[in-house]
C-alpha cells in the first residue's frame, strides 16, 4: 500500500480531473464562479485542519532567514460569498530570536481576510489565498524575553519589540498571501503567490516516487538554542519518517518526540521556563555532524511527531564551541533538511 493520501473533497476533484480530459480542467480554469462554488463547498473547510497541523517558520520576507515559528491553536474560516472571500480567525504563540533580545516567546491573534482561487494543471493543483485586508489585529503580545535588559525595554509605551519587530513578522506572513500545490507527492506550501508551473525551492530533491514530501526548508539554529520542527503526521504504523541533512557549522543533536511529549515542553520555554532537558525522554536521538550529507530512517506509530534541533550544551551529546560572538548570533548551526513519509519496510 503507497503512502500518499489524499485528504478532502477537492483533492478528490482534482484527482479525477487531473487524470481525465483536459475539457474538464479548462471548464474549471475558466469559470471563477464554479471555482469559488467547488472551494467554498469542499476547500474551505480544509482550511483550518491543515493550519492547525503544523507550526509554520516566521521570516521577514518569503524565502528569508528563519526567525522562528509559530503554532496556531485556535482557528476559523468564514465564507462570504456576495465578496467571494474567507475571513481566517486564527490565534496561537511561538518564539522567535534576534541578536538585541535573545529568545522570544509570544501570542498573536489576527483575522484576516483573503481572495481564494485554485487551477487545476494536468500534475497538481494550485491553490490562492490572496491578501485582500486584516479586518482584526493583529494582536501580538510577549511572553517572555530572553535578554532582561531587552525585555524591560520591550514593556515600556514604546518598546520596540512589541510594536515593531513583532508586528512586522506577523504582517510579513499575511500580507504576502500564500500557496498550496498538490500533487501525488504531497502538498507544498509557500508564502506569495506562486504561479504554474513554478513551484517551492527546497534543499533536497525527493528520494522516492513513494514517498510524500513532508517539509523541506534551511533553519538556523543559534548557539544554546533549540528549534521545533513539524509536527509531521505518521498516518499508520507500518510507515517511517526519512529524514536528510546538510549542515554547516557545529554539530547538533536531533530528538524525535511525540507531540504530546513535545508541546507542552515547547509552550514552557516560550513562557520562560529556562532551557533544559524535556521532562519525559525523546522516542530517539542522533547527531548530525557538519559538511556532509547524512540520511536517517525513524519508524514510528501513527502520531504527531516534531524534530528538534538541539545547539546547546544543555540537553544533547554534543555541545556548540564557546565564543563572545554567541551572543550575538555568532555560531549558528545552518540546517538543510527534508523529511519525507514512506512505507517503513
Amino acid at each position: 500500500m503507497k503512502t500518499k493520501k489524499r485528504i478532502g473533497m477537492v483533492a478528490l476533484l482534482a484527482a479525477l480531473l487531473s487524470t481525465g480530459c483536459g475539457i474538464f480542467r479548462g471548464a474549471i480554469n475558466d469559470s471563477p464562479s464554479i471555482r469559488w462554488f467547488l472551494f467554498s463547498t469542499f476547500g474551505a473547510g480544509r482550511v483550518c485542519p491543515e493550519m492547525l497541523k503544523r507550526g509554520a517558520p516566521l521570516q521577514l520576507v518569503p524565502g528569508g532567514e528563519t526567525l522562528g515559528r509559530f503554532f496556531p491553536n485556535a482557528c476559523r474560516v468564514d465564507t462570504n460569498g456576495d465578496t467571494q472571500t474567507i475571513t481566517l480567525h486564527f490565534a496561537g504563540t511561538g518564539y522567535a530570536w534576534t541578536p538585541i533580545a535573545g529568545r522570544m516567546g509570544f501570542a498573536v491573534e489576527a483575522a484576516i481576510e483573503y481572495r481564494p482561487d485554485f487551477r487545476l494543471e494536468s500534475d497538481a493543483m494550485y491553490v490562492w489565498a490572496r491578501y485582500n485586508r486584516v479586518t482584526y489585529g493583529p494582536v501580538f503580545s510577549i511572553g517572555y524575553i530572553e535578554n532582561k535588559l531587552a525585555d524591560w525595554a520591550a514593556r515600556t509605551p514604546a518598546g520596540y519589540l512589541a510594536t515593531t519587530f513583532g508586528s512586522q513578522i506577523v504582517q510579513s506572513q499575511l500580507a504576502s498571501g500564500f500557496t498550496v500545490i498538490r500533487t501525488d507527492q504531497g502538498d507544498d506550501f509557500s508564502l506569495g503567490i506562486l504561479n504554474p508551473p513554478d513551484r517551492p525551492t527546497h534543499p533536497f530533491a525527493l528520494t522516492s516516487s513513494d514517498h510524500v514530501l513532508l517539509d523541506g526548508e534551511t533553519t538556523g539554529v543559534r548557539p544554546n538554542q533549540i528549534d521545533f520542527l513539524g509536527p509531521y503526521e505518521v498516518v499508520s504504523d507500518d510507515q517511517a519518517l526519512f529524514l536528510r541533512f546538510k549542515l554547516t557549522g557545529p554539530a547538533v543533536d536531533v530528538l524525535v518526540m511525540s507531540r504530546n511529549q513535545a508541546d507542552p515542553w515547547r509552550e514552557a520555554i516560550q513562557r520562560g521556563t529556562p532551557l533544559g532537558p524535556p521532562t519525559s525522554p525523546p522516542i530517539e536521538t542522533f547527531v548530525v555532524q557538519p559538511n556532509q550529507d547524512q540520511t536517517q530512517r525513524v519508524r514510528l506509530p501513527a502520531g504527531q511527531y516534531y524534530l528538534i534541533i538541539d545547539n546547546s550544551n544543555l540537553i544533547g551529546s554534543v555541545a556548540p564551541p564557546w565564543s563572545p560572538m554567541n551572543v550575538l548570533g555568532g555560531g549558528a548551526a545552518l540546517v538543510s533538511y527534508s523529511v519525507e513519509l514512506g512505507e517503513a519496510s
